[in-house]
Order: C-alpha cells, then structure tokens, then sequence
C-alpha cells in the first residue's frame, strides 16, 4: 500500500506539469456546464449535452490518459527506475489506475451536478460511469504496454477512443452504426444515462459489458505477460 500510495501521489503531483493529461479531465465536464447553461432550444431533452459529454469522457479520458502516462514513463525511463526501486508493477499499474479513476470520477460529479441528478438517478449514473472508467482505464493500459514511446501511443489511442467516444453520438442518427454500436459498453451506458429516471435494465445492458470487460481483462493479461512492464 505504501508503493501504490507513493506512484498515487507522484501522479497526482504530475497533473498540473503534464498538460494532455490535464486537459482530458477538465474539457468535457466544462464543456458540460458551459453547454447546458447556454445552449437553450425548444425541445432538446433534459439534460441533453450533460448525457452526451458524460458518455464522451467515459469512452475518452481515462482511455488517454492512462495509455499515456504508461508510454511517457516507459520513453522517458522513469518506470525503469521504479522497478528498479523494487516498486512492483501490479503496484505501480494500481497506483496509476486508481489516480485516473478518482479524477475522472471527480469529473463525474461535475456531471451529476450540472445535471441535478438525485436519489436513485444520481447512484445509478454514478455507478455506471465507475464502471465504464475501469473498463476504458483497462484498455488504455493494453495500450500503454504495447506501445514503446508516447507517440505510438497516441497513434493507437486516438482511432480506439473515437470508436468507443463517439460511436454512442453517430448512432443517434445512423440504425445500422447502432446495431454495431450496440456491441460497446459505452454504447450500453448511454442507453442507461439516456433513460434515468425511467429505465429498465435488459440483457443486453449487462451482458455487453461483461463481455467487453472480460475481453479487456484478457487482452491486458497478454499484453502483461508479452511485454510486461519493460
């Protein structure tokens, strides 16, 4: 516990140096607030770009940022000198993964908040935005662990987080992108945020994304054991 505190508050510390990182946990919660408070049309849903941007940072932030602070560590030789410091690397990956997780849950309540959300909408909303979190965080780590420098990081990254960011948004407009779209767990929790207050969960909305997080628990444990954390 003491490592994973050590790497938790190094990050923590790195946040306010490392400008990418940053701005994926600030842009669509202010996005969020600025849109809902000035953007006003007859017959847009409740809460519309609250929803919208809420399922965007969910497909897109921790996704990024972890894939990045990986690869930035590796490139610079960082996450050597830690392993070298008998730092483990289950416990650095807890202690980066636990970082993003809280500050893009701290975006989160941005959302909630803009959003007015109470009660039984604010636990769900909450719950299901926990779970996408670790579900992207575990993505974006395959990513990190592959990748030997930050660029091609990035390079993997960006296709892989609009996929899953802006597949949910194209298939408002699009039935067949939404029959495909419907294999995503971001696709799965829009339809969730979508429907507060009167949803009904199916199959689908459970099965999809235990499928797609057993398949990102798979892809991590082979990357981990093909590359490791060198």
């Amino acid at each position: 516990m003491r490592n994973i505190s050590v790497i938790f508050l190094k990050q923590l510390k790195d946040t306010l140096k490392n400008k990418a990182v940053l701005i994926q946990f600030v842009m669509f919660p202010l996005m969020a607030v600025i849109m809902e408070n000035a953007v006003k049309m007859e017959g847009m849903p409740e809460n519309f770009f609250v929803k919208l941007f809420s399922v965007m940072f969910v497909g897109m932030a921790p996704l990024t940022c972890i894939s990045s602070i990986i690869a930035e560590e590796k490139e610079k030789n960082t996450l050597r000198v830690l392993m070298m410091s008998n730092v483990k690397p289950f416990e650095y990956l807890c202690g980066v993964s636990s970082y993003v997780w809280l500050m893009c849950m701290a975006g989160t309540a941005v959302f909630a908040v803009c959003g007015k959300f109470s009660g039984k909408d604010l636990a769900v909303f909450l719950l299901i935005m926990a779970v996408g979190i670790m579900l992207s965080e575990l993505i974006g780590a395959v990513i990190g662990i592959f990748s030997k420098n930050q660029m091609s990081a990035t390079s993997v990254t960006v296709p892989v987080m609009m996929i899953f960011s802006f597949l949910p948004m194209i298939s408002m407009f699009n039935d067949k992108i939404e029959k495909i779209a419907n294999l995503t767990y971001t696709q799965q929790l829009s339809d969730v945020v979508n429907e507060l207050g009167n949803f009904t969960v199916t199959v689908e909305n459970i099965l999809v994304p235990v499928v797609n997080f057993v398949f990102a628990v798979v892809l991590f444990v082979f990357a981990f054991k093909k590359r490791g954390m060198e």
